[in-house]
């Protein structure tokens, strides 16, 4: 049974909401992109988004939160078995590669990082690394893996912002491992 004061309808609107801000905020940022886009993607009005979420600067915090929960999700689901730090390493990795398959879900994580000019953004993007070091030290065992998943996740941004498996380049190649 939904909580006091909610709906599963509300429930509902609200994913639809978050997953039409992702893809609206990993376009334009959040400098760029208004609300009443995001409210025309989901096919309701300006006025009832802002019942939801007081301003942009709310909602693009709780999609944070949100892609923070999603990121989490998907590596514990992908969870490296045991067999020491290398092929756990590979096994996380393997894990955000297909979540940030969807381009849209990394860059909305760039577009954040971007923000954090905004005060509840920057709370939003801290409660978000907090979260993946607490989880990656979990999966993956010391402070030394927590630093080298950044250091990888952050060069497999790269590739895939870049989109450098399709280059054929030497310089590409490098980055790529290939």
């Amino acid at each position: 049974m939904p909580a006091a004061g909610t709906s599963t309808k509300s429930d509902e609107r609200r994913r639809t909401i978050m997953a039409a801000a992702v893809d609206c905020f990993a376009q334009k940022g959040f400098y760029g992109t208004t609300t009443h886009e995001i409210a025309d993607w989901v096919g309701i009005s300006q006025p009832y988004l802002y019942r939801l979420y007081p301003n942009k600067e709310s909602l693009f915090a709780a999609v944070v939160d949100h892609v923070s929960v999603v990121m989490t999700e998907t590596l514990v689901a992908h969870s490296p078995t045991p067999g020491g730090a290398g092929p756990a390493l590979d096994a996380a990795r393997g894990a955000y590669a297909a979540l940030v398959a969807d381009r849209n879900i990394l860059r909305f994580l760039m577009h954040a990082n971007c923000a954090v000019g905004e005060p509840l953004v920057a709370e939003a993007v801290r409660r978000c690394y907090a979260k993946q070091v607490d989880t990656v030290r979990q999966l993956l065992g010391d402070d030394d893996a927590v630093r080298r998943w950044f250091g990888a996740g952050m060069l497999d941004n790269v590739v895939a912002v870049l989109g450098l498996a399709d280059i054929d380049e030497p310089w590409a190649h490098v980055l790529t491992a290939r």
